[in-house]
């Protein structure tokens, strides 16, 4: 292949931008503020219900704008401080305008997690128990298909409907499957992309497709098998912000006397007290 010849750069035609640098900037910042305002002001609360009928939404819980699918809200109750992503769908009943009766389909407690883009379709009872925290696209189903009759169309056959439960203190990861008849026990942690059917068992994690146990805590043994790494050590109550920025700032001489102290027994306290003792700090 012949090499180009020397002026080839100069004759390339070079891109102009039809905005110079501070109108485009100026721009990208209005935009950037107009959605951040649309965000704010199409999210749901309880003080801001907007066009949404719930049956209980609770103190300090909002929904996201962009919305999902949301219909048969009058069933629906959600708890307090619960923070719903954007494009997430809750859903109550096979469609929109039925008449439900008089008890709530779909409950979520309180203190509840639903990353973005997850669904929660509740033809016939869903609940997920309070402080669960579910991964983004996490699909979670009362129905399923059927294929009984071989010569009609699956998509034709009348479905199958059984309630799920999910205990308080789950998490659930991204793009976990929860099936009906799904009964999750308490503080469960289902790995990403999991497909979950029947019964599971309180303080476990599950993985797999289906899902399957594959590490469980219990109060004779603890967790079998046993964690690979050591549970995080939780910050002492008295730790103040500032202390922790001052942490963050140290160099490496002084992150080797903090792990000194630490061996001496001073723990983060007495790491906290060098961080506030460093210039600088």
């Amino acid at each position: 292949m012949p090499a180009a010849p020397a002026d080839y750069g100069e004759r390339v035609p070079k891109r102009k931008n039809t905005f110079s640098s501070w109108p485009r900037g100026l721009a990208q910042r209005a935009v950037h503020a107009g959605w951040a305002w649309v965000q704010r002001t199409g999210s749901v609360t309880a003080e801001h219900p907007g066009r949404f009928r719930f049956g209980a939404m609770g103190t300090g819980t909002r929904l996201a704008f962009p919305l999902g699918t949301i219909f048969g809200e009058p069933w629906i109750r959600i708890g307090a401080h619960c923070i719903v992503g954007e494009q997430v769908t809750l859903t109550a009943g096979l469609m929109p305008g039925l008449d439900l009766g008089p008890d709530p389909i779909l409950r979520i407690g309180d203190g509840v997690v639903l990353g973005r883009g997850s669904h929660v379709i509740a033809d016939t009872t869903v609940t997920i128990g309070s402080d669960c925290y579910f991964g983004p696209y996490v699909y979670v189903t009362s129905t399923n298909h059927s294929y009984d009759d071989p010569h009609e169309p699956i998509g034709k056959q009348w479905p199958r409907m059984e309630p799920v439960e999910i205990g308080p203190g789950c998490w659930i990861g991204t793009g976990a499957v929860i099936l009906p008849g799904a009964r999750v026990g308490r503080n469960v942690v289902v790995a990403a992309g999991a497909v979950v059917r029947g019964e599971v068992p309180d303080h476990c994690v599950v993985a797999g497709a289906p899902a399957r146990v594959v590490r469980r805590w219990t109060s004779g043994e603890g967790w079998q098998p046993p964690l690979r790494t050591p549970p995080p050590v939780p910050l002492p109550d008295d730790i103040t912000p500032d202390q922790l920025r001052a942490l963050s700032e140290l160099d490496e001489e002084s992150a080797a006397r903090l792990a000194e102290l630490d061996e001496a027994g001073l723990g983060a306290n007495g790491a906290a007290r060098l961080a506030e003792l460093e210039p600088g700090a």
